[in-house]
C-alpha cells in the first residue's frame, strides 16, 4: 500500500467494508493492529486469525466503533456518504485516511455504475476538508493485469495535529513520505 509509511509503526488500523480482506491481510503482515469491518461474516471468517473482525451493516445499523480511534482509515471500492462523519471522529490526531474508489465516468465502462456510488470531481477534497491533503488523484486508470480499466478518485489525508500558536511560524512542516506506486 502506497501510503503505509503515513501510519505510525505498529498503529491501529480501520479496513472499512473489508471484503476478504485484501488491505487486511496485508496491513496485518506489516505489524499493525488491524480492524476489519463487513457485513458478510463468510467473506471475513478466514481473518479472524489476523484481525479483530466487526460484523456490521454499515448502511442500516448504528456505526458499530463509536468512540474508537484509529491511526489509519482505509476505505476502497465502497462509497456510503453518510459514513464521512464517522470514519472522521475515527480518526486519531496524526492518523491518515486513504480512500480510494470509484469515480464519475466509471458508469460508462462498467460497475458500479449508479451514480450514487460514483464519487463526483473532487468529492474526497470537500470529505477531508480540514485535513492535510498528502495526496489527491481523480482520473481515469487504463486496463493493468487483472484489473479493467476504471474511473477512481483516491485521496490519503492526515489529521493533524493543532498547532500551537507560540511556536506556529517557528515549526518546520512536517515530512509525509509519498510512498512508491500506487496501490
Amino acid at each position: 500500500m502506497r501510503f503505509a509509511p503515513l501510519v505510525r509503526p505498529g498503529g491501529r488500523v480501520l479496513d472499512l467494508a473489508c471484503g476478504s480482506g485484501r488491505h487486511v491481510r496485508w496491513l496485518a503482515a506489516q505489524g499493525f493492529a488491524v480492524t476489519g469491518v463487513d457485513r458478510d461474516e463468510a467473506a471475513v471468517a478466514p481473518l479472524r486469525e489476523l484481525a479483530e473482525i466487526v460484523v456490521a451493516d454499515l448502511e442500516g445499523a448504528p456505526w458499530p466503533l463509536a468512540g474508537r480511534r484509529f491511526d489509519a482509515v482505509v476505505v476502497t471500492n465502497y462509497l456510503w456518504r453518510p459514513l464521512w462523519p464517522r470514519l472522521r471522529e475515527s480518526l486519531a490526531e496524526g492518523g491518515v485516511i486513504v480512500c480510494e474508489t470509484f469515480a464519475l465516468g466509471q458508469h460508462l465502462i462498467g460497475r458500479p455504475s449508479r451514480p450514487e456510488f460514483l464519487l463526483r470531481p473532487g468529492e474526497l477534497l470537500q470529505a477531508c476538508a480540514g485535513l492535510r491533503i498528502v495526496a489527491f488523484e481523480d482520473g481515469f486508470e487504463p486496463a493493468a493485469g487483472e484489473r479493467g480499466a476504471r474511473f477512481v478518485q483516491r485521496i490519503a489525508a492526515v489529521a493533524e495535529p493543532p498547532a500551537k500558536a507560540d511556536d506556529a511560524a517557528a515549526a518546520a512542516p512536517a515530512r509525509y513520505g509519498l510512498g512508491g506506486a500506487a496501490g
